[in-house]
């Protein structure tokens, strides 16, 4: 994102003896009960304990001028535990009907986003099982935490680190990644797009339907759904990579900047190696979003974007999407990175920029100030994961990589995001990774840049050639 301003056996029959008449509610102390959360430091009740989803299957139908929603979501995942009563993450409209095995199952909602499922059948550790969700009702404006309407009557989903809970019902968490395929339906005059790759956009009786694929795996905030009189711009990389981007009517001005997507799609491969999904594009919105979301494979732009916030976004497909990370307060490798990518090493390959007095020119400037360095990298706290990040983050990454040189860093680093490719990461593991890279001791400089409220002492502010 970048911001506008800165297992244990239990016999079957056992089981089914625990199931009740009535919906099991979440009870964190029954062995049968997945827990409602997974305990983020920030968000504990964001995601959901006892299974592993892995494929989503959601359809859609949008009324753009009734701003109605109709929706069934599937989700195929697999229990690992006993499970008598588990939770999907679902803020969205009200919900009609819950199957899990294609038999009927209680639900009740509680809390802001908890969808307590009680199958008519336990589930067994181990063994696969199906969730069907059906659901219909109003979309409504969440300011950039889910559902967008645009002026032009349109509608998109962008928010971090929560905006799936209000389209779809989903383990809500950066740890249980998962595959995913939307079927939307709009009126014909209307385009849809999303994230991956399209498999279908035909007219019938007067509705468009449109299918499409994220193959890889993706977390639920980087999932996406906009709907819009798009016009579309097909570009294809040297590759092959086919991409494909959409501009909203009052956006159509962006379309020429876009056009750049493949050098940016090349300039980060160089850094951080292939680029890991199949496609790729952006999405060019019209209301007046205060972020651009790096949503996976296209990403969502506001009307304000520049040059280097799509290099900003493109840079998270690597740093953010196909590697995640654990928890909330490791934001920093999501932001601290794609910052980087499009302030310094953008400016520095692309455009000339002497970065390292950039840097001292920066330093100059905010040294002295405290309210510059008073949110943390490591661990901000909640509600700062956007802040120092952006700011503070390219500093921090400027000075670690005249601490290793060049020699070191740009490996390194394009080593550590390669070896977590789709999977996700700590900055507890950055750190230890790091050190197994360098010749020092980074202890003192890792602590003094990502755990202190203050400037970092000048022996860690201007390590090698930036003491000149």
């Amino acid at each position: 994102m970048r911001s506008g301003w800165w297992r244990y056996p239990v016999a079957g029959a056992a089981l089914l003896l625990a199931v009740s008449a009535a919906p099991a509610q979440a009870d964190s102390t029954d062995p049968f009960t997945g827990a409602a959360g997974l305990g983020d430091p920030y968000y504990p009740l964001d995601g959901n304990g006892g299974y592993d989803a892995r494929h989503y299957d959601v359809t859609i139908a949008y009324d753009p001028p009734a701003r109605h929603l109709t929706g069934a979501a599937e989700v195929d995942a697999v229990a690992t535990q006993p499970l008598r009563t588990f939770n999907l993450d679902f803020s969205g409209p009200e919900v009609s009907k819950v199957t899990v095995n294609n038999l009927p199952a209680w639900f009740e909602r509680t809390d802001e986003h908890e969808l307590v499922i009680t199958p008519l059948l336990p589930l067994l550790p181990g063994l696969p099982f199906r969730v069907r969700v059906e659901y219909a009702g109003p979309v409504t404006d969440t300011e950039g935490e889910g559902w967008v309407l645009s002026p032009s009557g349109g509608a998109f989903v962008a928010g971090e680190p929560h905006s799936a809970t209000s389209w779809y019902p989903l383990n809500d968490t950066p740890l249980d990644k998962a595959t995913f395929t939307l079927h939307a339906s709009v009126p014909q005059e209307w385009e849809v797009m999303s994230n991956g790759v399209p498999m279908r956009n035909v007219v019938l009786d007067g509705m468009r339907h449109t299918d499409w694929e994220m193959r890889q795996p993706i977390i639920g905030y980087l999932t996406t759904i906009a709907i819009d009189k798009f016009e579309f711009l097909d570009q294809r990389r040297a590759n092959g990579t086919p991409l494909l981007s959409a501009f909203a009517p009052q956006a159509l001005d962006a379309k020429e900047m876009e056009l750049r997507l493949p050098e940016i799609l090349d300039f980060a491969e160089e850094l951080y190696g292939p680029y890991p999904f199949d496609v790729a594009g952006g999405i060019y919105v019209d209301s007046e979003l205060e972020f651009s979301l790096e949503t996976q494979s296209r990403p969502i732009y506001a009307p304000w974007t520049e040059l280097d916030t799509v290099v900003h976004e493109i840079a998270h497909q690597w740093w953010g999407d196909s590697m995640s990370i654990e928890q909330w307060s490791d934001i920093c490798l999501n932001e601290c990175f794609a910052s980087y990518t499009a302030d310094y090493l953008w400016k520095e390959r692309k455009e000339g920029v002497n970065v390292d007095d950039q840097y001292r020119e920066t330093l100059t400037k905010f040294l002295d100030k405290p309210k510059f360095w008073e949110v943390k990298l490591d661990n901000p706290g909640v509600g700062f994961e956007f802040t120092s990040v952006y700011y503070r983050g390219p500093l921090f990454l400027h000075a670690l990589r005249h601490t290793l040189g060049d020699e070191v860093f740009f490996p390194a680093i394009r080593e550590f995001v390669e070896s977590h490719k789709y999977g996700n990461a700590s900055m507890a593991d950055f750190r230890k990774f790091l050190q197994s890279k360098a010749t020092q001791d980074l202890t003192g400089f890792l602590a003094a840049w990502l755990d202190t409220e203050e400037p970092p002492a000048e022996q860690y502010l201007y390590p090698g050639a930036l003491h000149a």
